[in-house]
């Protein structure tokens, strides 16, 4: 009869033996085996009537239920790095030996508010059949990015990112500067010359100010080809738009400008995290440099 035990039913046992003053009576009166009987008295002392509706039993606990740990992890990389759920997936297990799935990630980014980045950029649509280098230093695209910064005092700051990045492992290299010339674009290349741990073939860039005969003889007298894209085909220069976006979303949305050696420190974080720490889709999981060790060897 346990689950026929209606909350009236209950009341009843409970008032008769309050009004006998003896619980054995009650109980064995009215044929409630004595552990429930004072499991309805206990609840009833501490909720009142309430206590003697039957709830629907809910574990304490699911079995696959992330830890308040994990939780706070997972909220950190998407508020701090805007990582999205299957990168967070990569890098929890990575870095932290936590070992759960994309789908498990983004229904505990949607349980904290946390579905759309701010500012989110749409996907655009893709013009082109992908495709990879698999040489390092084969192909470098190169641009730059136009930077808007906003000071804690409230002026805007206007920069330039000029930007090298690997076709086949997509290791990439990054500087800012003040201006946006030819200068700087000579400047940027023996740069990331220097910086590449590979021998650079062709240096790929749109026909921008800043690429034009200056540039591309200092390129070509160090051995390296340059070859401009087709105008108005952003997208053959697509893995170096597509890495913008990733500084926008997760770099340059958390960052307030303060001055320029401060702009360039942290942007240097943000590039070894690039090429060293963040999982990229494009290789599975794999970093640049975990791409580029297995292409060397």
């Amino acid at each position: 009869m346990g689950k026929g035990w209606t909350t009236p039913y209950k009341k009843v046992v409970l008032e008769y033996a309050d009004l006998s003053g003896s619980d054995a009576k009650s109980y064995r009166s009215f044929d409630v085996p004595r552990s429930t009987f004072y499991e309805w008295k206990k609840a009833f002392a501490k909720e009142g009537p309430t206590g003697l509706i039957r709830k629907k039993p809910v574990a304490k606990s699911h079995p696959r239920q992330l830890s308040p740990e994990v939780v706070e992890k997972i909220k950190d990389l998407r508020k701090t790095c805007h990582l999205g759920p299957q990168r967070i997936t990569w890098y929890l297990a990575r870095y932290h030996g936590i070992e759960t799935s994309c789908s498990t990630v983004f229904r505990t980014l949607i349980r904290q508010g946390l579905r759309r980045l701010p500012k989110h950029v749409g996907l655009r649509a893709v013009h082109t059949r992908r495709y990879a280098k698999e040489v390092p230093g084969h192909h470098v695209q190169v641009d730059v990015k136009f930077l808007v910064l906003k000071t804690t005092d409230g002026p805007r700051v206007r920069r330039f990112q000029y930007t090298a990045i690997d076709d086949a492992t997509r290791v990439r290299a990054l500087k800012i500067y003040a201006r946006h010339n030819q200068e700087r674009a000579i400047a940027f290349v023996d740069y990331f010359i220097e910086k590449f741990p590979f021998r650079i073939h062709t240096i790929r860039t749109d026909h921008g100010h800043e690429f034009q005969a200056q540039f591309h003889w200092h390129v070509e007298d160090k051995g390296i080809r340059h070859v401009y894209i087709k105008p108005r085909t952003p997208q053959l220069n697509g893995k170096v738009e597509r890495s913008h976006r990733s500084d926008q979303e997760e770099f340059y949305q958390l960052l307030t400008y303060k001055d320029d050696v401060d702009l360039n420190k942290k942007l240097e974080e943000w590039k070894r995290f690039y090429n060293f720490d963040r999982p990229h889709g494009a290789f599975n999981g794999k970093t640049p440099y975990e791409v580029l060790r297995t292409l060397l060897h």
